[in-house]
């Protein structure tokens, strides 16, 4: 089990949040603008409507499905191996500004990208999601230096919340900007989503900041310092094949990792391809727009919620909670004729898929030995990206073979119920 920080780089007994724990948190409400103004919002609409012309919206469904699994296996190539260098070098926050830099510059590219240009906004866009999804390996892997053992589910939580209320505040901003762009002087909407995707990057960059001010971790040794880069490169190698083997002889953490391989997979195709089916479904691109809103500011509570549950309950409870929530949401999903419907799907959706996410997290945090954080998270985030390749590819190739999008939603029913059955094995063998 992993040994918590008690000192003065985390939390104390006598209060849940200091400086250095809010400075961590605040990067969650830092990225998260790119994970809902980009990700989940403005992208899929705007490459269906401007960047890919004339393309059917099956193939651009395809297309998008595409991309995000292109940049998800890149970062599970990646991931476990970055992770070991981070641990030899003590170096999580320099690979944590590496990829958030890589992010921020690739989403501001974004606003140079014309009509029909869908290639450039595709690799622009692969680019900042492998840098929004790689810095999360370091982020996450800074959290069991900043707590206690029975804290830990309520700061992943809380981390999870200001992403919500951050991310949806500007988020709102933006959206309000593409209904109203003369009032700040811009000629159309589509003038006012490219300059969402700049104030994103500026969003991102300077909320950032507390977090590499106030937040340490531990010096290097003498030892890591003094070995050379060729023998650093070959030890990782050696140290990663070494932390493959402790990690499959692990029954119970194997098991949970193979859970969340199932179940985070439905929980971020539905947050990368949501828009995209509405769309498809024939929604406005307002409603579901409102949607994703009400999402962010359901979730912000509802995370917070959820990190309070794992404290009472146990995190695996909580996770079971939300899957059961998941199914429902899903059959309804495929069953839905209104828009009404929708933004009902949307308060369900945020009332658990902050839960989720934060408690896999924590609990995963309790299963890492010490001074192995960032190479645990790095076969953590691996599973999470590896499975966010097979459910938007899915989800896109039964759209487009069927010609009915309804039918994609039912893939990611599948993901949920294995993901649940996995689950159950770990707790047996906690």
């Amino acid at each position: 089990m992993n040994k918590y920080n008690n000192g003065k780089n985390g939390l104390n007994n006598s209060n849940r949040i200091s400086k250095t724990t809010f400075s961590w948190a605040l990067y969650d409400w830092a990225n998260s603008a790119f994970a809902t103004t980009v990700m989940a919002g403005f992208f899929p609409l705007f490459f269906k409507q401007y960047w890919s012309g004339e393309t059917s919206l099956t193939k651009s469904t395809f297309y998008l499905g595409i991309t995000n699994s292109i940049a998800s296996l890149l970062l599970a190539l990646l991931a476990p191996y970055l992770g070991v260098l981070a641990d030899l070098s003590h170096r999580k926050k320099y690979y944590l500004a590496s990829f958030a830099f890589l992010g921020i510059i690739a989403t501001a590219g974004l606003y140079f990208v014309s009509y029909g240009q869908w290639t450039l906004a595709i690799l622009l866009y692969a680019l900042s999601t492998l840098g929004f999804l790689g810095g999360n390996i370091f982020y996450d892997a800074l959290l069991p230096q900043l707590t206690t053992n029975d804290r830990v589910d309520f700061l992943s939580g809380f981390g999870f919340a200001l992403g919500y209320l951050g991310g949806g505040i500007l988020f709102a901003l933006n959206v309000f900007m593409t209904l109203n762009p003369s009032t700040f002087g811009l000629s159309t909407s589509a003038e006012a989503v490219r300059i969402s995707f700049l104030m994103v990057a500026v969003w991102w960059f300077v909320f950032s900041i507390p977090l590499f001010l106030n937040v340490r971790e531990n010096s290097i040794s003498i030892k890591d310092s003094t070995i050379n880069q060729k023998d650093f490169l070959l030890r990782g190698f050696y140290q990663l094949w070494l932390t493959s083997k402790e990690l499959f002889s692990n029954k119970s953490t194997l098991f949970f990792l193979l859970a969340y391989l199932f179940y985070i997979d439905g929980v971020n195709t539905i947050i990368k391809m949501a828009v995209d089916y509405g769309l498809n479904l024939g929604f406005d691109s307002n409603n579901l727009i409102t949607a994703l809103l009400i999402t962010q500011f359901v979730g912000f509570p509802a995370a917070i919620l959820f990190g309070w549950l794992g404290e009472k309950w146990g995190a695996t409870k909580g996770i079971f909670l939300a899957l059961i929530s998941y199914c429902g949401i899903t059959i309804w999903g495929y069953k839905m004729t209104s828009v009404t419907e929708f933004y009902y799907l949307a308060i369900g959706i945020g009332l658990v898929q902050g839960g989720i996410q934060s408690l896999s997290r924590s609990h995963f945090s309790k299963l890492i030995p010490s001074s192995k954080e960032a190479e645990y998270f790095g076969f953590f985030n691996m599973v999470g990206k590896t499975s966010a390749i097979f459910g938007p590819l899915l989800v896109g190739y039964v759209s487009m073979a069927s010609g009915d999008p309804r039918l994609s939603i039912l893939v990611i029913l599948v993901f949920f119920i294995i993901g649940g059955s996995l689950l159950w094995i770990h707790k047996k063998k906690s």
